[in-house]
């Protein structure tokens, strides 16, 4: 598989096989965040990786599932994530730190992918709780938690029809309208 195979394939997942990953591949998939481009290389970024079968839950409940198609879209037990890669900053976010994050986030989703791992990234997370669980001291900052797992389900894109909603068809794909290319790009001015 080329890399853009691998770009224009990867989906959000949310139902995974029960498997587990590989505790390489989680190590990798960190090891290829740490590497991404970062702002000035402050490389403010930390990773917790949770992937202990009794821990997985604490993280599972502090996580806000697919609004659009809630409680179908929620995975059930036996559909659960098996992994989970928190991303966390290291003191007070600078002015690019965002950047960093979406970076290195988009470095765990494509590397998860060319493993043949489905992710969901996730921004509306308990942080409090979650910090709590995990005694994540509060010098580091939750931003975002990536949930992986082999793939229980399948996700495509398709050009929007006029509305950008994700939903599932009746054979239970989920479908994800992007915005048409043409729609976005302009070419050396935006008349």
């Amino acid at each position: 598989m080329n890399f853009m195979d691998i770009i224009k394939g990867r989906r959000t997942i949310r139902k995974y096989k029960q498997d587990r990953i590989d505790p390489d591949i989680l190590r990798d998939l960190v090891d290829g965040a740490r590497l991404a481009p970062s702002a000035s290389n402050l490389q403010p970024l930390r990773y917790l990786i949770v992937d202990d079968p009794a821990l997985l839950d604490k993280v599972f409940v502090n996580l806000s599932w697919a609004g659009y198609i809630r409680p179908e879209g929620d995975p059930k037990e036996g559909e659960k994530p098996v992994a989970y890669i928190v991303i966390l900053v290291a003191g007070k976010k600078g002015p690019y730190t965002n950047h960093d994050i979406g970076l290195a986030a988009q470095s765990i989703l494509l590397g998860a992918w060319g493993y043949g791992i489905g992710s969901c990234l996730f921004g509306a997370v308990n942080r409090k709780n979650l910090a709590e669980e995990f005694n994540i001291p509060e010098d580091l900052e939750i931003d975002t938690v990536i949930a992986l797992g082999y793939p229980a389900e399948e996700s495509v894109w398709e050009d929007e029809k006029g509305s950008i909603r994700y939903y599932k068809d009746e054979n239970n794909v989920l479908h994800v309208p992007k915005r048409k290319l043409d729609d976005i790009t302009y070419w050396n001015t935006m008349d």
